[in-house]
């Protein structure tokens, strides 16, 4: 049995999915993956959580790809890897089309399948220890086109292949010129800074933040898979809502809104 999981906590208005395999660097098992997928689906039907953070727990790891101690078991016949790949497909597809918004706080090592999960994550901020790799070019291993895509609508063609290509380590600082993460802070400031987006945030109305959530995953979309109906009806409810009312009275009244998402 692996020694890893993946622990999923509320605290307010914010879902914590923590990746917890310190001894090999939180190093993902098929289990974990299966967890992740469940922690995120739990929290996109939880009307409390309005948006989610992924970490690594320990002070060296975000993710630092699959467990390979455990392939012996998890990949011991082509029946065996149709069924680790469906999990790591589903915990990627969790994160991606999450219906809250996903902060992935990195501190430490991203790589392979940890990396994978962060470009799916809807912001990534990281600490200047960071590093980064996709090492599938080093293991003879073939990146599967939708996961590749993700990347490439993050970074850009040329970035996407010259990670690939290389399969070497990106320091934060050159995650953050390929446009890899959002922002880049000191070591020991990560926690504060995560912390004070996550308070902007979840002040703001939730129905806005779902909104623009849902509609920017749209438009990524090939124009004729775009659901344009339901970016018009996110609008609508945000129209209709008391948010919306509440929003506007704590406008005049010069006071702090108290949201609560309907």
């Amino acid at each position: 049995m692996s020694e890893g999981k993946v622990v999923a906590k509320k605290e307010g208005h914010v879902g914590h999915v923590i990746f917890d395999n310190v001894k090999k660097h939180n190093a993902m098992s098929k289990a974990m993956w299966d967890q992740l997928a469940d922690a995120i689906e739990a929290f996109d039907a939880d009307d409390d959580v309005r948006l989610t953070i992924l970490e690594g727990a320990g002070e060296k790891s975000f993710v630092s790809g699959a467990d390979i101690s455990q392939f012996e078991t998890e990949h011991a016949n082509v029946d065996r890897v149709k069924e680790y790949s469906q999990s790591v497909n589903r915990g990627y597809g969790a994160v991606q089309h999450a219906l809250k918004p996903t902060i992935a706080k990195i501190d430490g090592y991203c790589y392979g399948g940890g990396m994978g999960i962060a470009v799916c994550a809807d912001l990534r901020i990281c600490s200047e220890k960071s590093s980064f790799c996709i090492p599938a070019a080093k293991l003879g291993v073939g990146y599967g086109h939708e996961n590749t895509k993700v990347l490439v609508d993050l970074v850009g063609p040329s970035f996407a292949k010259e990670i690939f290509y290389t399969g070497r380590r990106f320091s934060s600082e050159e995650a953050k010129d390929m446009g890899l993460v959002n922002r880049v802070v000191q070591n020991e400031e990560l926690d504060d800074y995560v912390g004070g987006y996550v308070d902007a945030m979840v002040s703001n109305a939730p129905l806005s933040l779902r909104t623009t959530n849902l509609t920017v995953n749209e438009l990524v979309k090939p124009e004729s898979e775009q659901n344009l109906d339901l970016c018009k009806q996110l609008v609508e409810d945000c129209a209709n809502s008391q948010d919306l009312a509440e929003g506007r009275r704590a406008f005049m009244e010069k006071r702090k809104p108290a949201f609560v998402g309907r």
